[in-house]
């Protein structure tokens, strides 16, 4: 898991800027919303549609709402072909994910649709980027520890980003520090072997957690998982490959992190 707090810190001290908060329960978690600077109407405005877009994914896509697309979809009484635009899209990039992990993300598992490790983030990015777009360009979202923050200008744009110690609760492993990116964290540590290897069946083992930093929440979300279940290893050699993006792997016996990943100093 994962959490973003602001830093101010100014010349002469710190930055004292007005700070903005919603908290929104939808999708199984809490959604946080955090803004420096006046919210004005334009920006009120935009946070009520970031939140009407929230319920309105969940209330498509959740595997667990009984009249879903999703679920009807899993349910054989809607084709693809006849589901909205809107889902084919998303459908078609839980495939794109599947191809750019080698595998290791897939969204049907068992032959059985759940594109929930694609939809959060991709929920959540679309979010953050309503309100950017609204003038509250620094700015974080928060969907139940994947994080996307936006800084403005000047050393109080920066957010801090705290990664948890899979190995001891309470404590935080590394710090990421940056004005534009998007964490995600993914891992066995919480809920136990949740993640399954697609390609084999089994339960993901190896690593605790893994966390991946870069431009988008979506495919973010989508690498975290996909570093699960590739092991440390290979996890590390594949990242390399994908441009901007950087993994910070924990496991029983060491700490693993990227080169381009931006840890405070």
């Amino acid at each position: 898991m994962s959490e973003a707090a602001p830093r101010g810190t100014g010349k002469t001290g710190p930055v004292v800027r007005p700070v903005w908060r919603h908290v929104e329960h939808v999708m199984g978690t809490g959604v946080s919303f955090t803004g420096r600077g006046p919210a004005d109407d334009g920006v009120r405005a935009a946070l009520a549609a970031a939140v009407a877009l929230l319920h309105e994914t969940d209330r498509v896509y959740s595997p667990f709402r009984e009249e879903s697309v999703v679920s009807r979809m899993r349910r054989g009484e809607l084709d693809r072909s006849r589901a909205p635009a809107e889902v084919r899209r998303v459908l078609e990039l839980c495939e794109r994910a599947h191809c750019r992990t080698r595998g290791a993300f897939d969204a049907w598992a068992d032959g059985v649709l759940d594109p929930c490790g694609i939809v959060k983030g991709w929920a959540a990015e679309r979010a953050w980027r309503l309100l950017h777009d609204a003038g509250a360009a620094d700015s974080c979202v928060n969907a139940g520890g994947d994080v996307r923050v936006g800084g403005g200008p000047g050393p109080s744009g920066t957010w801090r980003t705290g990664i948890a110690d899979p190995r001891r609760p309470g404590r935080l492993v590394a710090v990421l520090e940056g004005r534009d990116h998007a964490v995600a964290t993914s891992g066995t540590a919480e809920r136990g072997g949740h993640i399954v290897d697609p390609r084999t069946g089994r339960p993901a083992s190896g690593v605790l957690s893994a966390t991946v930093c870069g431009p988008d929440l979506m495919w973010a979300d989508a690498f975290a998982t996909a570093a699960v279940v590739l092991g440390e290893e290979q996890a590390h050699r594949w990242i390399a490959a994908q441009p901007d993006f950087s993994l910070l792997t924990v496991t029983d016996d060491r700490v693993l992190a990227s080169p381009g990943l931006p840890l405070a100093r």
